[in-house]
């Protein structure tokens, strides 16, 4: 009787494959193989703007400052860029903005993402009026929603709330393609990392673009731990007057052995993922030299700029004839050499540092601790991470604050 109604079954399919009812393509898991995905961290000095492609869709992340704009959409044009799925611009600031009209009025763009934070200048006003003039309409993302780009997906984590400071209203998103992944957090500082964490959001990664440009105003300890990533890129300039990268970052990432990729040594980064492993186009930086806030690099910024648009690193390099590094969550990332190769290190390490930390006007007014109402954290007042909003000053003593159910800052420890 089984073998009866097996021959039975069997005659069903094959009439219905006849009938075109059932495709006659075995069930592959109709999962589809990932396309292979180019990340490009593109070389605009002092600022952010990343392409990636996936397949034959593209979306763009910040677009530098003013000055970069045709440089820009020079690049997307040599890489047979003609348009846009996505164009997300992380937070107001210039050196994530100020390139924007010029691929805006360049580009079809299908969907545009913006912070949800205003800024009144001319920066801004120009951005907005670029889409008006395209009858673009912009959003700012929904946390938690997804879409897709080719074979990858894009999952949006912030912003979280409304912030009084623009970086923490920064746009963040992780894009996974396969078994790849990375994350994007634009300018966020530690309070909108904390907002992100409590999103319970998986923001592991592969790789990660470190926030705002290598600051310790970024990539706090719990945030880090979360991420776990094995390689991080680093965007900024060389000489820069705000001392990024930070030393307190590099340091996090040499301790915990992430290879660190920077576009102020090797110019415009490209990362390919597969769906299994993440190639980059350059060796990973084994200078870990921090940046330095004061200087020949606030006192001359001309020599800067004109050293970086005289080396248009990121059109000199592609990505088929360079030497690949091999990142994957699967291995183990490799240490930078421990020797005592960095003699200097330390002494860079130090004073870049101790820069950044402007002394607070209130130490001398009998200030002890700068409370955080928001996320319940309390700093010492030299503390580099010290709220911009929901601050309140205190001089009470440690034992007091604790006992209003403050904890300690895991940076500064007081």
């Amino acid at each position: 009787m089984k073998k009866y109604s097996k021959f039975i079954t069997s005659l069903f399919l094959i009439a219905a494959i006849l009938a075109g009812c059932i495709s006659s393509r075995p069930m592959e898991t109709l999962a589809a193989e990932p396309d292979t995905m180019e990340v490009h961290f593109l070389d605009v000095g002092q600022g952010d703007s990343t392409l990636i492609t996936c397949g034959d869709h593209a979306m763009l992340i910040d677009a530098g400052d003013d000055s970069k704009g045709t440089t820009i959409q020079n690049y997307l044009k040599k890489q047979k860029v003609d348009k846009l799925d996505y164009l997300v611009l992380t937070h107001p600031d210039a050196d994530h903005i100020g390139g924007a009209p010029v691929i805006i009025t360049k580009f079809k763009i299908n969907k545009v993402f913006v912070s949800n934070y205003e800024k009144d200048n001319k920066t801004y006003q120009k951005l907005i009026q670029s889409l008006d003039d395209k009858r673009l309409k912009y959003v700012t993302p929904d946390v938690g929603a997804q879409y897709t780009l080719g074979t990858a997906t894009i999952t949006f984590l912030a912003p979280n709330d409304e912030y009084d400071n623009p970086n923490d209203s920064s746009i963040a998103l992780l894009v996974q393609n396969g078994d790849n992944r990375f994350l994007f957090t634009g300018d966020a500082g530690e309070d909108a990392e904390e907002d992100i964490l409590e999103n319970g959001l998986d923001i592991s990664a592969d790789v990660y673009h470190a926030g705002h440009h290598g600051s310790k105003t970024s990539t706090s300890e719990d945030f880090f731990e979360a991420v776990n990533p094995s390689c991080a890129v680093i965007s900024c300039e060389e000489g820069n007057s705000y001392g990024h990268p930070h030393a307190q970052t590099l340091n996090t990432f040499r301790t915990n052995k992430v290879k660190v990729y920077r576009t102020d040594e090797d110019g415009t980064i490209i990362a390919t993922s597969d769906g299994k492993k993440i190639t980059f186009n350059v060796p990973p930086s084994e200078t870990w030299k921090a940046g330095e806030p004061t200087g020949s690099a606030a006192a001359s910024p001309k020599t800067s700029s004109a050293k970086a648009s005289s080396k248009p690193k990121e059109q000199s390099v592609p990505s088929s004839t360079n030497e690949t590094v091999q990142s994957s969550k699967q291995e183990e990332a490799v240490a930078a050499p421990e020797t005592p190769a960095a003699p200097e290190q330390p002494k860079e390490a130090a004073p870049a540092s101790e820069a950044v930390q402007e002394p607070q006007a209130q130490d001398t007014q009998g200030l002890t601790y700068v409370l955080n109402v928001k996320t319940m954290k309390f700093h010492r007042p030299t503390c580099g991470s010290l709220p911009t909003t929901n601050r309140q000053d205190s001089t009470d003593s440690r034992d007091t604050i604790i006992s209003q159910g403050y904890v300690p800052c895991k940076k500064c420890k007081p």
